[in-house]
């Protein structure tokens, strides 16, 4: 007897025979639909001859079937400053590129940019077209380059200066010898290694100026790895160094920013810190042990700890801002000053001496009551002075700040951590306006003027 097959089951098995043939056929009309993610490609700078940086987009094919693209090339050819790689399949021109029926591939694009002559920023531009069933895309490319000066593994070995024609990276270490001067002039822009620490056994003078800052930061500054913490070393300062001098100096993104170990040799600070900014630092932006060092008109902001000064030393600090706030980079975590007569076994004790005036020390967005904390061995010096400073404080210190405004708000000017803008100056109604002592500090981190009268407290005056 013979089986008698429903007609419903005929029809589904020709719908899906039918669907599955056309999803193994190609798309020819012109309006098949192509995407990109990206129209346009942008490279930050790219230093010479350190290497390539790589960017990529998928280009997806939203039809029902499958889709050739007949031709994807870029337009420079060989003698571009660019390489394409499609799918694990490197070179400048690709034909014949299948992609299935809703389904997507990589378009991976690197650019190596050679040395030149040129002194002044160029930019590099090239373009990839892509064309399909009649149809033409186009895929602009931008890198915005630099030519640089290389400094690896290079020892300061006589009373030295750096030129500020050409940015310079440092890679290796760079070390200044003791009892020799390495004098770094305005307008010089550094980019460091990750692995390239910068040792300071003799001296270092960093003299920015209000208009052509010193700008210490790490070699990537493409994105999103210039937004990234702890991408240098940072500035040691060893037993031997003295008399270093930091003037409008940035120094960000690096994992801790300044260290300086011991006392000074003489009567003055082992560092001086004017009008500098350390930012986004991930681990202690001053770190300090039995050591001295004097700061005014700076600004310590984002960083894993702001001061953490232990085993003593001898600390002055006026009209600056010690502030963190809790983002996609940095959690405010810990406390922004430490300040500490013995070190963390309390096997090494000495004096601790901080005078620390007109300043703000706030946190938001983490889990720190307390934006001070104190360890203080008792029979060993623990001198602290605090005047006219805006504090974020639960416990009780084991002194008392005089003058000053615990648990207010700065109300900074503007910020937005979502898209890391931070503007820490004042804005109109701030408690800071005003409110500090005076004192010999005529001018602020931007080098306006301050109030005759009584200053605003921190870093900046509400101009």
């Amino acid at each position: 007897m013979k089986k008698i097959v429903p007609f419903s089951f005929i029809c589904c098995f020709l719908v899906l025979l039918i669907a599955s043939c056309n999803k193994d056929s190609f798309i020819t009309s012109k309006d098949a639909y192509l995407r990109l993610s990206e129209d346009t490609l942008h490279f930050d700078t790219v230093f010479t001859t350190l290497g390539s940086t790589t960017q990529y987009l998928k280009i997806f094919n939203s039809n029902d079937q499958k889709l050739k693209i007949s031709s994807l090339q870029l337009m420079g050819g060989t003698a571009s400053y660019y390489k394409l790689n499609v799918d694990g399949v490197s070179g400048t021109s690709f034909t014949d590129i299948e992609i299935e029926a809703n389904d997507s591939l990589y378009l991976f694009t690197t650019v190596k940019i050679n040395p030149n002559t040129a002194n002044l920023p160029f930019l590099v531009r090239d373009s990839i077209q892509i064309q399909f069933n009649g149809n033409t895309k186009w895929i602009q490319l931008q890198a915005y380059g630099k030519n640089a000066r290389f400094m690896k593994n290079v020892v300061v070995t006589s009373d030295s200066s750096l030129t500020n024609d050409l940015p310079i990276v440092i890679l290796g270490s760079l070390t200044v010898n003791e009892k020799k001067t390495l004098t770094i002039p305005e307008g010089t822009n550094l980019y460091v290694h990750p692995n390239a620490p910068i040792n300071i056994y003799g001296t270092l003078r960093a003299m920015g100026d209000t208009n052509a800052r010193i700008v210490f930061q790490g070699i990537r500054i493409d994105d999103p790895y210039k937004n990234y913490p702890g991408g240098w070393p940072g500035i040691y300062f060893s037993n031997t160094s003295k008399d270093n001098v930091l003037e409008y100096c940035v120094l960000k993104n690096a994992y801790q920013g300044i260290v300086a170990e011991a006392p000074s040799v003489n009567s003055f600070a082992k560092v001086t810190l004017n009008q500098c900014i350390l930012d986004n630092i991930y681990d202690r932006a001053i770190l300090c042990a039995n050591s001295s060092v004097n700061a005014t008109n700076c600004l310590i902001s984002n960083v894993g700890y702001g001061l953490y000064a232990l085993s003593g030393g001898t600390y002055k600090f006026n009209h600056c801002t010690f502030v963190s706030l809790s983002n996609d980079y940095l959690s405010h975590k810990n406390s922004l000053l430490t300040l500490s007569n013995t070190n963390s076994d309390q096997t090494v004790s000495n004096s601790l001496n901080v005078i620390l005036n007109n300043s703000i020390i706030y946190g938001e967005g983490g889990f720190v009551d307390d934006e001070i904390a104190t360890l203080q061995l008792p029979n060993v010096g623990f001198n602290i002075t605090i005047g006219n400073v805006l504090y974020k404080q639960k416990s009780v210190l084991p002194f008392t700040p005089n003058a000053s405004l615990p648990n207010v708000s700065p109300l900074f000017d503007s910020i937005n951590t979502g898209n890391h803008f931070y503007n820490f100056r004042l804005k109109d109604g701030s408690p800071c306006i005003d409110a500090g002592a005076v004192s010999a500090t005529s001018i602020d981190l931007d080098g306006k003027p301050r109030n005759t009268g009584l200053p605003d407290i921190g870093c900046y005056e509400k101009q």
